[in-house]
This record gives C-alpha cells, sequence and structure tokens, in this order.
C-alpha cells in the first residue's frame, strides 16, 4: 500500500525526496466495494450518528507552484510518537488534495476558538481562501502557518493509504508549537463551539 502512494505521490509531482522511485498510480476509483458488499446504512444516518463525535478542527495548508492552497479539516489525529506522526484524511474528489500531494508537505493548523469564521472560508470550493487571510511560513516546509491558530504542524508526507471515498495522509513531522494559551474550536453535531473545563 505504501508503495501505491508513492506512485501516486509522483504522478502528482511531489518532490522525489519524500518517494522512492516507482510507477504512476491511477486515479483511483470512487467505489471502493461492490453494491452487493454495502452494509443496509442510510448515508445521512451514518453523518447524524458520527456526528456525535465532537472534534477539533485544523486547516490544512501547502504552497505549490500556483501559491498557497488549504482546506477545513474534521478529520486529523496524532498517529506515532517514534517516529513523530500525524495524520489526516481527505476525499479523494477534493480539488485541493492533488496541489497537497504536489507539494509533499502540508501544515496543520490546529484553530482555536474565534476561527469559526476562517474555518468556514476555507471549507468551500472554488474561492480564494487565502484573501485576507494572514500568514507566514511553515520553519520546515515554508506551507502557510495561519495567524491566530492554537498550534502548528509542518510536515512532509509519508505516505499516503486507501480507504473507501478518502484518502489517509500521513505526515512525519519535522516542526511544531503551540501558540499563546487559547481555548480550541470544536466541531460537533453539525455546529462549532467552544471547551469549557470540569
Amino acid at each position: 500500500m505504501a508503495a501505491t502512494a508513492v506512485r501516486y505521490l509522483r504522478a502528482a509531482g511531489a518532490p522525489t525526496t519524500v518517494a522512492r522511485p516507482v510507477e504512476s498510480l491511477p486515479r483511483p476509483d470512487l467505489r471502493a466495494v461492490r453494491d452487493d458488499e454495502r452494509l443496509p446504512l442510510d448515508p445521512a444516518e451514518f453523518r447524524r450518528v458520527l456526528g456525535h463525535f465532537a472534534s477539533g478542527v485544523t486547516i490544512v495548508t501547502a504552497r505549490d507552484e500556483a501559491g498557497p492552497a488549504g482546506f477545513a479539516c474534521q478529520s486529523f489525529a496524532s498517529l506515532s510518537l517514534d517516529p513523530p506522526l500525524v495524520a489526516f484524511m481527505v476525499a479523494r474528489t477534493s480539488t485541493t488534495w492533488p496541489r497537497i500531494a504536489r507539494a509533499g508537505s502540508f501544515c496543520v493548523n490546529v484553530l482555536s476558538a474565534e476561527q469559526g469564521e476562517l474555518c468556514r472560508g476555507f471549507a468551500v470550493s472554488g474561492a480564494d481562501k487565502f484573501a485576507g487571510v494572514t500568514h507566514d511560513e511553515a520553519p520546515s516546509t515554508g506551507s502557510p502557518r495561519l495567524a491566530g491558530a492554537a498550534a502548528w504542524i509542518d510536515c512532509v508526507i509519508q505516505t499516503v493509504h486507501t480507504g473507501g471515498d478518502h484518502l489517509i495522509v500521513v505526515g512525519r513531522v519535522e516542526a511544531l508549537d503551540a501558540g499563546a494559551e487559547a481555548e480550541p474550536l470544536l466541531f460537533h453535531r453539525g455546529r462549532f463551539g467552544g471547551f469549557t473545563q470540569r
């Protein structure tokens, strides 16, 4: 599976320093299983039930030859301490993912409680998401680091796995830091919220 991911990255134009030499990967088929293999689940019910799992919210950014790119991402997690790895999930239909793949690196910006509108701006497709957004370059990869984020994690792409209609992107952490003490932005049942200590 790792070789498949590397082939995809090379086909997308990612730097060869992050990939081993292999042949290109064709665009994945969005249908992961046959109809007769599917469980009888209503997609709306699946989303409703899974929406009860509260999560933090991030914006994953990268910089390719066309400039900065990014998308709002709720599916992010730490993966390994040694080596330091994180992962995020992205839809195969994403128009931003091929740009991140070409860059071969990304920065995860963990949003603070005041950044709900910023998140909404990065959740739309086709707009200039960086218009009026203050950012600088992450120290290792040069990926956009957004002002006001609670934390940032600067990564190079290590591998990509398929997961149904999504891709699971694993990044090796090159640099990271947390900003001033900031409350996190949380997402639960389709709405943004905050955190209260108990």
